[in-house]
């Protein structure tokens, strides 16, 4: 690792290796988004709000909460749910303990939606990613990412 000014440079196989996490990176977000909009007219943010709503014991959650599972800012939660209410994926109830609090609640049309995005995305994610992965290394990624996660100081659920 050449150190320049105090700056631990990557060498090249890092460097090539990190310009290949971000490039897969991005161009799995973008083949999945493709397919989930083709497939069920969601885009990927829809998806993750959704599956964060479904696997909540009531089907809602407050925003702030919602905000941190998704690692998104609140503002951008506020505005992604304000479109996905116009198109009945969602809505928003006051929180009773807390008025300025919000709760956001999946829909009958939400659950709809996200029941038939997820066998496409559940068979793109097949594609795309295990079924190029042994067992084990599936099992070494997910122990690498778990490390990572952890350095980052990020959630490893």
């Amino acid at each position: 690792m050449a150190v320049t000014n105090d700056i631990p440079w990557l060498n090249d196989d890092e460097q090539h290796m990190w310009r290949q996490w971000m490039a897969l990176n991005a161009e799995l977000l973008a083949t999945l988004n493709r397919e989930m909009q083709a497939d069920a007219g969601l885009s990927n943010p829809d998806f993750q709000v959704l599956v964060v709503l479904t696997e909540s014991a009531e089907g809602r959650i407050r925003i702030t909460d919602l905000a941190k599972s998704l690692q998104w800012e609140r503002s951008r939660v506020s505005h992604h749910v304000a479109r996905m209410e116009k198109r009945d994926l969602v809505s928003r109830l006051g929180c009773p303990e807390d008025g300025r609090g919000a709760f956001v609640r999946i829909t009958e049309a939400g659950r709809a939606a996200i029941e038939h995005a997820a066998p496409g995305h559940v068979r793109a994610v097949r594609h795309l990613v295990f079924d190029a992965l042994t067992t084990e290394e599936v099992s070494q990624l997910d122990e690498i990412f778990h490390r990572l996660r952890s350095r980052a100081g990020l959630s490893t659920e």
